[in-house]
């Protein structure tokens, strides 16, 4: 088994969410062994936050398993998301690229225009996108803050899926990125620990909403994984000692956590909608 070991270094950058291409050392996306069973063969997969990180990290998981992507991701973000694109495509696989930033409206749907011209339906829609800005005290969060964390983190969501639904069928499904701070909140993330207990309870929510149709919604919370937000949101002392406070003493790769959307992705997960996979490093939340 690949080793997923990582001695994190003191960095820092100054752009948010971060860039992917600029870590030392680089996130694993995928292990070289990780063998694809088609499991995903033919679908239309929609992922936000799709050029780095966990996004990435999916979007090539799903490629083995035989999807075609679809990625949204911030401009700024240009080269992640080329090298994203050449990844998925070295699997063989279609993968159409959406810049632009999901707090405007106009931004999702035309980009939902984009998808919907490109593959005329969508199979998986995986709501990934994110940001935190971390604050020492509560009342240094200040209302701009505020608004952009919860626009981003979780109206966006709310509205891409309004949006996507009418193009999803039967037996589709909707995985939603949440966190462990959802379970265990944080002192010094208020405002996104606040987004993402509300993704949490969107998921169990939409999932009974949908149950009917026979659309499973899921969730993946993640612990400590290193992505380039950290090294855009934490001081350098911060990223050195990131991860080692869970009991496996680590942070997780981006490869430990893409299988659980495969997972939920696919038939095996044929009899779970409203529940959430912790992948945390072992620490233990209630549910």
């Amino acid at each position: 088994m690949e080793q997923m070991e990582i001695d994190t270094k003191a960095q820092h950058q100054n752009v948010q969410p971060g860039l992917e291409y600029e870590m030392d050392p680089q996130p694993i996306y995928i292990r070289d062994d990780y063998q694809g069973a088609d499991k995903l063969k033919d679908k239309i997969a929609v992922i936000t936050g799709g050029d780095s990180g966990i996004g990435r990290a999916v979007a090539i998981h799903f490629a083995r398993e035989g999807a075609d992507l679809a990625l949204f991701y911030h401009p700024r973000e240009e080269q992640d998301a080329q090298k994203t694109k050449s990844l998925v495509e070295a699997e063989g696989r279609q993968c159409l690229l959406i810049p632009g930033d999901l707090k405007e409206v106009s931004f999702i749907e035309e980009a939902v225009g984009k998808v919907i011209d490109k593959y005329s339906h969508v199979n998986i829609l995986v709501n990934n996108a994110a940001n935190h800005v971390e604050q020492k005290e509560f009342v240094d969060i200040s209302d701009q803050q505020m608004r952009e964390t919860f626009e981003l983190n979780i109206l966006a969501m709310f509205r891409l899926t309004k949006r996507l639904l009418p193009y999803m069928n039967e037996y589709d499904c909707i995985i939603n990125t949440t966190s462990v701070v959802s379970y265990r909140g944080s002192e010094s993330l208020i405002d996104y620990a606040s987004t993402k207990g509300a993704v949490t309870a969107f998921t169990r929510s939409l999932s009974q909403n949908l149950v009917e149709k026979n659309i499973r919604v899921n969730g993946v919370a993640p612990g400590p994984i290193w992505t380039p937000l950290i090294v855009a949101t934490k001081t350098l002392e911060e990223v050195e000692k990131f991860g080692k406070d869970v009991p496996m003493e680590r942070p997780g790769q981006p490869a430990e956590l893409a299988p659980a959307y495969v997972f939920l992705a696919s038939e095996d997960a044929s009899y779970f909608t409203g529940q959430v996979i912790h992948v945390n490093g072992g620490e233990v939340v209630s549910s």
